[in-house]
């Protein structure tokens, strides 16, 4: 059994709501009777893409698990590498695999710089296809991004969703160790199916989305943080609870 807690979309800007809401988080995962096998944060970590905010997440995000990350649209590949990630300045996408407690993690780059929508390019899907496939057929692998690859019934959210999400379906379809798809961007707790697998949105660090039917105004500033708890069984039945921190 893995157990992963998942944040997305802290948005730091160096004000001190936005620190003080991930800290609240952040303290409240490292005070877990049970600690989480990892936690992953799929992106939009900072707001403007400045590297004093990555150097604040790298601060706020320390912690005694491991913290697995993603770029999101708000995201600036290479500050994040160099100040979040510790890494040589570099454009490209920032894709990592990370093998966590018998659970093979894809942190995927869905990001196309300047733009809200989502993509995984060529170079992006031949490196999942190429992980997966080195995997035992046995094995189990999540795959994380920023912007989900369905539409959320949001036009906030759907005008910047994952683009020709196809390939990335044939990929799933051809490689059984896929559990699970987890994305953030919707600043909403939403759960889904794509290609015929569970598809997982966390909520927002920053703000929850209000929907359609909820009232005018997108963003509810008023809500708590909240957190997603995945519990991947050896089966590869992915359970998910959500949690807001007050």
């Amino acid at each position: 059994m893995t157990l992963l807690a998942h944040i997305s979309d802290l948005h730091l800007d160096g004000s001190e709501r936005a620190i003080r809401r991930a800290t609240r988080v952040m303290d409240h995962l490292r005070a877990l009777p049970h600690p989480v096998d990892a936690l992953l944060v799929t992106g939009d970590i900072a707001d403007h893409g400045e590297e004093a905010e990555y150097e604040e997440a790298a601060r706020l995000l320390a912690a005694p698990f491991p913290v697995l990350t993603c770029p999101g649209n708000h995201d600036a590949r290479p500050a994040y590498r160099k100040a979040l990630l510790g890494q040589a300045s570099d454009p490209g996408p920032v894709n990592q695999v990370h093998h966590i407690a018998g659970t093979t993690i894809l942190m995927c780059d869905s990001t196309i710089p300047g733009r809200d929508e989502g993509r995984l390019d060529a170079d992006t899907l031949a490196w999942i296809d190429a992980t997966l496939t080195a995997l035992p057929q046995d094995a189990t692998a999540l795959i994380a991004f920023h912007q989900p690859p369905v539409e959320l019934h949001h036009p906030l959210p759907d005008s910047g969703m994952l683009q020709e999400p196809g390939q990335l379906a044939d990929l799933i379809e051809a490689h059984p160790q896929v559990a699970a798809v987890l994305t953030g961007h919707a600043h909403t707790a939403a759960a889904s199916t794509f290609a015929a697998h569970p598809l997982i949105v966390a909520p927002a660090i920053t703000w929850t989305l209000r929907m359609p039917w909820e009232g005018d105004q997108a963003a509810d500033r008023d809500q708590p943080p909240g957190l997603a708890f995945h519990i991947l069984s050896d089966d590869r039945r992915l359970t998910t609870h959500y949690r807001v921190v007050l």
